[in-house]
């Protein structure tokens, strides 16, 4: 994953692009019948259950909107919600409130999904080892905040981009001429741009482990779209030399199994790609 400061960059283009995008020259709905000294509160209201996500993004809205405004949170990121909870309660001029309220909502909702639907797939891993991985398959332009909400739910990130780290795929390999080429190449490429990148490498079936193991210098193997017996093969096979990792289609239904295979990580984009958005409101108080 890329650096806090980069994070923290990321997180405030998020917010300074957005609030561009929503609020434009004015929101003239609030300007039109809110005096601008008019003072208000607002809650945060649960109307859904799960696990909530964003709370610490929405101060941080808070404040780029309105550094006067006040935050009382009553409850922190990663706990479970239900029906009817308070989250959290925002005092300051009534204007601001409601110029933040949309990017607040749209953003804790979706982030509330995601956290979710990870600890369920956390609590179905517990006691294997195996840690759950998010993708790059997340919403072009908030990737921090879908990758941030992970964490929340108790996942792990995978790389954040293409920048971060070195991910030699099934298509990387075939362009490149083949598994040793494309690892070989890649080893220089790292040597002559002076670059500390970590490399995983994706196999699609033993002979290519075996090939990549060869190679060395990997720190993780993509066990893509085996198995279940041949992914016990390939764990023994590449024993301590790197890390494992098993991805293709894993749901609920066989996230467990997988990790009985005894890989290190399973990665699944249905963190990201795959949830409806929590019901949450910000009501005047």
């Amino acid at each position: 994953m890329i650096s806090k400061a980069q994070f923290d960059k990321e997180i405030e283009l998020i917010i300074s692009n957005a609030i561009r995008e929503d609020v434009g020259d004015g929101d003239h709905s609030s300007l039109a019948c809110i005096p601008a000294t008019a003072q208000g509160k607002a809650k945060l209201l649960v109307k859904d259950k799960g696990v909530i996500a964003g709370v610490e993004f929405a101060k941080q809205v808070f404040a780029y909107v309105d550094a006067d405004m006040k935050v009382e949170t009553l409850i922190e990121d990663g706990s479970r919600v239900k029906h009817g909870d308070i989250v959290f309660y925002v005092e300051g001029a009534s204007q601001s409130i409601l110029k933040a309220e949309r990017l607040v909502l749209n953003a804790m909702q979706r982030m509330s999904a995601i956290a979710t639907k990870t600890r369920e797939f956390v609590d179905i891993l517990e006691g294997t080892g195996t840690k759950i991985l998010d993708t790059r398959k997340t919403t072009p332009g908030i990737r921090a905040l879908e990758k941030w909400a992970v964490k929340i739910g108790g996942g792990e990130n995978h790389r954040f981009a293409l920048y971060d780290m070195i991910m030699l795929k099934d298509n990387h390999i075939d362009f490149a001429g083949g598994v040793s080429k494309a690892i070989n190449l890649t080893k220089q490429y790292l040597k002559d741009t002076n670059r500390d990148l970590k490399i995983i490498v994706e196999a699609r079936n033993l002979e290519e482990i075996k090939e990549i193991l060869d190679c060395g210098g990997v720190y993780r193997i993509l066990i893509d779209n085996f198995n279940y017996e041949d992914t016990r093969k390939a764990v023994k096979l590449i024993g301590d030399q790197c890390l494992t990792e098993s991805s293709g289609g894993i749901n609920e239904n066989t996230l467990r199994k997988y990790a009985e295979c005894g890989v290190d990580f399973i990665s699944s984009g249905a963190l990201t790609h795959s949830v409806y958005n929590k019901d949450l409101s910000l009501k005047a108080v």
